[in-house]
């Protein structure tokens, strides 16, 4: 079994998700008393925030980057960042190691392709959905991304930054993602799936709420990492 290196804390919230599913999908595989073998640094969230917020990108990548050698130096056979957003920096990190860095766009759109789906409504902090680092990926896999207008990314950005990433989850929320959801719909019936793509996203909403098929970026990113390490 590979040693998992993970980048969490951004938020914990979305990183216990990854050590609970990393954790049970070796003991499904495995059985028995089977887990899998993590390091982990979790950062303060607090200052990854902040730079995101005054746009210096570039001395978050290089935190991130210095983790993540770390973390090979441990023992990590291959990096996990434990969330979309940070996914910008991740040329950065790539650069630091010398190991693989498991990238979350690549396990979503190859979800999206298994899956026969051509056209894809991207949720996610303003940063994923307004820049082009995580879209260009999706892209490249032959996938068109559409994403809300301007007033409703500000809402779902507001919902992950005050709500989710502090564990609270509102049904009045959930209600808003579905509305944002339907009207796209509405406007764009060709629009077949929906890219949770925020690690938290998957707190507040389930396969359930919708009729379009929705892809979990932090289950995807999770099963691609187990296959990698079993």
């Amino acid at each position: 079994m590979k040693t998992i290196g993970l980048l969490g804390g951004m938020s914990w919230e979305s990183t216990l998700s990854y050590y609970k599913l990393l954790n049970e999908g070796t003991r499904d595989a495995l059985g028995g008393v089977h887990s899998a073998k993590i390091v982990m640094h979790s950062v303060d969230f607090y200052k990854i925030y902040q730079l995101q917020n005054e746009g210096k990108w570039d001395e978050a990548g290089e935190i991130l980057a210095n983790l993540a050698h770390s973390l090979e130096i441990a023992g990590a056979d291959f990096i996990l960042i434990c969330t979309n957003t940070m996914h910008k920096v991740a040329d950065e990190i790539k650069q630091k190691i010398d190991i693989p860095l498991l990238h979350i766009a690549d396990a979503t759109a190859q979800a999206l392709v298994e899956k026969k789906c051509k056209k894809t409504i991207l949720l996610g902090t303003r940063f994923t959905m307004e820049e082009d680092f995580y879209k260009k990926i999706i892209n490249s896999y032959g996938i068109e991304v559409v994403t809300p207008n301007i007033q409703e990314r500000k809402e779902i950005d507001r919902i992950i930054f005050k709500e989710l990433v502090i564990g609270k989850i509102l049904e009045e929320s959930r209600s808003k993602y579905i509305k944002i959801i339907e009207n796209l719909y509405e406007q764009d019936t060709q629009i077949d799936s929906v890219i949770l793509g925020c690690t938290e996203i998957g707190l507040l909403l389930k396969k359930n709420d919708i009729n379009l098929k929705i892809f979990d970026t932090t289950s995807l990113h999770v099963k691609s990492a187990l296959e990698l390490a079993l």
